[in-house]
C-alpha cells in the first residue's frame, strides 16, 4: 500500500531535478502547453522582427544617419538582443517553472535580461530629451544635439547599465551590508531573490527614467500646442503655408507623448512596484506573477519601434525600397527618404 501511494504521488508531482530540495515542474496538458510556447515563441519572433527591420534601414540609408535615429538604432539594437539572448530562455523557465541551464548561466541571464531592459529604459528617456529640445529649441538643437553629444549619451545608456548590473550581480561591493543574493529556493529556479538594498535603489533607477519622460513630453505637447495657437492667429495667407506643417507637429507630439507613456507605465510600473514592496515583505510574489509582470517589461521592447519608427513616413517608403531593392543595393543607401 505504501509502495502504491508513494507511485501515485510520483505520478501527480513531478520534480525539475531527481534531488531532495528539487522545485516542483509544472504540468499543463500538452494543448496548453503547446499554445503558450507558440504565443511566446510567436511574441519574441515579432520583437525581434520588428527591432531587426529598424537596425537595418538606420544602418543602410545613409540620410538616416542623423543624433536622432542614432538613438532609435541603438534602441532597438538593445532591444533586438533581448528578444535573441533572453527570452527563449525567459520562455522555457516561463513554462516549464524549471531552469535546466545552470546556476553559472541562470546569473548571465539575469545579467543580460537586467542589462538590456536598463538600456532600453536609459534610451527612451535620451531620446526624450533629444525631441524636447527638437521641438522647445529648435534654432539650437543642430549645434546642442550633435553626432558626437549623441554618442556620449548611447555610450552612458549602455556602461551605466552594464555597471550597475554588475556590481549587484558579479561583485563583493556589498560586504557588510548583509546577505545581499540570497539563495535559490529550490534546485531548478532561476529567480534571483535580492535584498531590501536592492528593492529600494530599483525603484528611483526605474522610475526616474519614467518621470522624466513624462515631463519632458508634457512640455513638448504644450509648447507644440502653443505654435499652433501663434499660427491661427496669423495672417490668413501666412497661415494657409504653415497650418498643415502645425498641424502636424501637434498631431505627432500628441501622438508620442500618448503612446510612450501609455504604454511604458503599464508595462513597467506594476514590476516596479512589486519588487519594491516585495523586498520589504520577504518576497512573497508568487513565481507565476513574477513572470507574468515581466512578461509586461518585454511587451515594451516588443513596442518601441511602433512608437517611435514605425508611424514615419520615412520608415515605410524605406520599407518598400529593402522589400523590392534588398539590403545590398548601392543605390538605394542614398536615396533621400524625407522627400515627399
Amino acid at each position: 500500500l505504501r509502495q502504491t501511494f508513494s507511485l501515485l504521488i510520483g505520478m501527480l508531482v513531478t520534480l525539475c531535478y531527481k534531488v531532495n530540495g528539487s522545485c516542483y515542474r509544472t504540468l499543463h496538458p500538452f494543448g496548453i502547453q503547446l499554445a503558450i510556447y507558440l504565443a511566446c515563441a510567436l511574441g519574441t519572433l515579432i520583437m525581434v522582427l520588428r527591432n531587426l527591420l529598424v537596425v537595418i534601414i538606420v544602418s543602410h540609408f545613409k540620410t538616416l544617419h542623423t543624433p536622432t535615429n542614432f538613438l532609435l538604432l541603438s534602441l532597438a539594437v538593445a532591444d533586438l538582443l533581448l528578444g535573441l539572448t533572453v527570452l527563449p530562455f525567459s520562455t522555457i523557465r516561463s513554462v516549464e517553472r524549471c531552469w535546466y541551464f545552470g546556476d553559472d548561466f541562470c546569473r548571465l541571464h539575469t545579467f543580460l535580461d537586467t542589462l538590456f531592459c536598463l538600456t532600453s529604459i536609459f534610451h527612451l528617456c535620451f531620446i526624450s530629451i533629444d525631441r524636447h529640445c527638437a521641438i522647445c529649441d529648435p534654432l539650437v538643437y543642430p549645434t546642442k544635439f550633435t553626432i558626437r553629444v549623441t554618442c556620449i549619451y548611447i555610450g552612458v545608456g549602455w556602461a551605466v547599465p552594464m555597471a550597475y548590473t554588475s556590481v549587484f550581480l558579479y561583485t563583493k561591493v556589498n560586504a557588510g551590508l548583509g546577505h545581499f543574493l540570497q539563495d535559490m529556493p529550490c534546485v531548478g529556479s532561476c529567480q534571483l531573490v535580492f535584498n531590501k538594498i536592492w528593492g529600494w535603489l530599483n525603484f528611483p533607477v526605474f522610475f526616474f527614467p519614467c518621470l522624466v519622460m513624462i515631463v519632458l513630453y508634457v512640455k513638448i505637447f504644450t509648447v507644440a500646442s502653443k505654435q499652433a495657437r501663434l499660427i491661427n492667429n496669423m495672417s490668413r495667407s501666412i497661415r494657409s503655408q504653415l497650418r498643415v506643417g502645425a498641424s502636424k507637429s501637434e498631431r505627432k507630439a500628441a501622438k508620442t507623448l500618448g503612446l510612450a507613456v501609455g504604454v511604458y507605465l503599464p508595462c513597467w510600473l506594476p514590476f516596479t512596484i512589486d519588487t519594491t514592496v516585495d523586498s520589504l515583505l520577504d518576497f512573497i510574489t508568487p513565481p507565476v506573477l513574477f513572470d507574468i509582470l515581466i512578461w509586461f517589461t518585454y511587451f515594451n521592447s516588443a513596442c518601441n519601434p511602433l512608437i517611435y519608427v514605425f508611424s514615419y513616413r520615412w520608415f515605410r517608403k524605406a520599407v518598400k525600397l529593402v522589400l523590392t531593392h534588398g539590403i545590398f543595393c548601392s543605390r538605394t543607401s542614398t536615396v533621400d527618404l524625407y522627400q515627399q
